[in-house]
């Protein structure tokens, strides 16, 4: 299991500052030093954390250092101020990988996976447009095999599940509704796997819960950054990336 740490809450703290510290290079730089797979950025048209040009610029740290950049947004985010829009913000920065993610202006965070709607085609065409670019596209799903075969019919090279419920569950210690969520998941790498789709997954995510994803099956990559950050507060940051380094490792 590949781990991709994302930044996003370095870039809040910074501009919680209105300056350029702490500054997000240096800590990705920090991030591949000690031995990531990838980094993940997921801009929003606020730019309440990332920005686009943060996004240009870790995609290019990445390329030099031979590491995968994991871009994350909705497809149908169009230029606002600043923001230069999901669309070209992919073309500039030419990531590895895409994780499109229906989420809406206003949400804190994302909070569910896409359904089969009115977006299909919308949607099938900027996944056109993504693998016209060469890049590996994922497609951000709640556990359920409906969503996973949503992703393969329209052709996504990857799925990321979404694994706030069973982080949830499991922190509020409801083992009953955690099983249920830990054998949805089960399901969806199964069937992922019938369907040649690669596998992330990504949400809440601890060193707690790691270990019970891993049980689940074979996953290639999981996103953490929020609790990565909330951790580092009290291990440090090195320690803390060296921890979850070592807890995907285990699989």
């Amino acid at each position: 299991m590949n781990l991709s740490v994302n930044l996003n809450k370095i870039a809040l703290i910074r501009n919680s500052r209105g300056n350029n510290t702490p500054s997000l290079i240096d800590y990705a730089e920090q991030c591949i030093n000690l031995g990531v797979d990838g980094l993940t950025l997921h801009p929003r048209p606020d730019h309440r954390h990332a920005t686009s040009e943060d996004a240009i610029s870790i995609s290019k740290i990445c390329k030099n250092h031979d590491i995968e950049f994991n871009l994350e947004g909705n497809p149908f985010s169009l230029p606002d101020g600043d923001f230069i829009g999901f669309k070209e913000l992919c073309i500039q920065a030419s990531p590895n990988q895409v994780t499109l993610v229906p989420d809406d202006l206003k949400q804190i965070t994302s909070d569910h996976g896409w359904q089969p709607g009115f977006h299909n085609d919308q949607l099938q065409l900027f996944l056109d447009s993504l693998k016209g670019l060469n890049i590996r596209t994922s497609l951000f799903i709640d556990a359920n095999i409906n969503s996973v075969k949503y992703a393969s019919e329209i052709g996504f090279d990857r799925i990321e599940i979404y694994t706030g419920p069973f982080a949830n569950y499991l922190a509020d210690e409801d083992l009953t509704n955690f099983e249920i969520c830990k054998n949805e998941i089960v399901d969806c790498i199964n069937a992922a796997y019938e369907l040649n789709l690669g596998i992330n997954a990504g949400h809440d995510l601890n060193l707690d819960n790691l270990p019970h994803l891993i049980d689940c099956g074979s996953v290639d990559e999981v996103s953490i950054g929020h609790a990565i950050i909330t951790d580092a507060l009290k291990f440090g940051f090195e320690d803390t990336i060296i921890k979850y380094i070592k807890s995907v490792r285990k699989d």
